[in-house]
């Protein structure tokens, strides 16, 4: 096994533990979707049914709720607790949109329980990065879409957490963080996948803490705990944490220690197929018979 897979069984009781604070302290979850629905602005796209992969609480749901009232919306997340918490929270919702439709599925993206060609549009707002297989995930996506359908996405960057990492790199054997993929590495994954028209661009944002400590919580309260395979298997000891802290000191700037972020973000079309089942080109032409 990687050192570097991603322990999905962890994954999920780590989101279904953060699932009722979540929402007080994913800051930077909230943005990000902020800056993905102002990018919706320019794509003309009215989708009759939406998948939000990823969607933890609802709120960035509940935004798509807003944009398309008469679309019908499936909520799909890995971790249950987080569904039962969007379910809690959209009373007010649902009151404002009578009649509208929702769905919650909980399932792991990679191995979608979705109908092939079902969705108009698949939404993913930082959770791709759980992946341990993203090209096959991609495969997933274009799957599920209709022709002419629209995936648009984000997800962590290879340069994101970069101090953290610095901070843990000569502490001992264990991985301590998960590993992401480059900006231009994906783009070829959605070209591979069969997606038209890939559309990648990339911003990084920094957020500031007291110390090591606060980082850490942060983390913690959104349920990103270290998932991965070659993570120590039990808790960090008082002279590891000691060197830790130490060597993230020495990158704290302006009395405040950096934590950033590379956010990659992604959208894609899935075009009718050039080519039949058995291989043979299609061709399309204006004869009229």
């Amino acid at each position: 096994m990687n050192e570097f897979e991603i322990d999905k069984k962890q994954v999920r009781r780590a989101f279904s533990r953060a699932a009722r604070d979540y929402d007080a302290a994913a800051v930077l979850q909230r943005e990000v979707c902020t800056r993905m629905l102002e990018r919706l602005d320019c794509i003309k796209l009215q989708p009759a049914r939406l998948l939000d992969v990823g969607s933890g609480t609802g709120w960035g749901t509940r935004q798509l709720g807003g944009r398309y009232p008469k679309a019908e919306i499936t909520a799909l997340d890995i971790a249950i607790g987080m569904l039962e918490q969007a379910r809690g929270t959209s009373s007010w919702w649902k009151k404002l949109f009578a009649g509208k439709r929702e769905n919650y599925l909980c399932a792991d993206v990679e191995a979608l329980p979705v109908a092939s060609g079902s969705v108009d549009m698949v939404w993913s707002n930082l959770a791709l990065q759980w992946c341990n297989d993203l090209p096959a995930t991609f495969v997933e996506l274009q799957r599920v879409l209709k022709v002419d359908g629209l995936l648009i996405f984000s997800s962590f960057g290879v340069d994101t957490l970069r101090e953290l990492r610095t901070a843990f790199s000569d502490v001992d054997g264990y991985s301590h963080l998960s590993r992401f993929a480059d900006m231009h590495d994906v783009g070829d994954m959605l070209m591979a996948a069969g997606f038209s028209d890939p559309v990648m661009e990339m911003e990084r944002i920094t957020l500031t803490y007291d110390d090591v400590r606060a980082v850490m919580q942060d983390l913690k309260s959104i349920g990103a705990h270290n998932a991965t395979a070659g993570r120590a298997p039990g808790m960090m000891g008082k002279a590891a944490w000691k060197r830790v802290t130490e060597n993230y000191e020495k990158l704290r700037r302006d009395g405040k220690l950096p934590a950033t972020f590379e956010i990659v973000y992604g959208h894609a079309w899935k075009t009718a197929p050039k080519v039949a089942a058995d291989g043979r080109a299609i061709i399309k032409t204006d004869f009229k018979l």
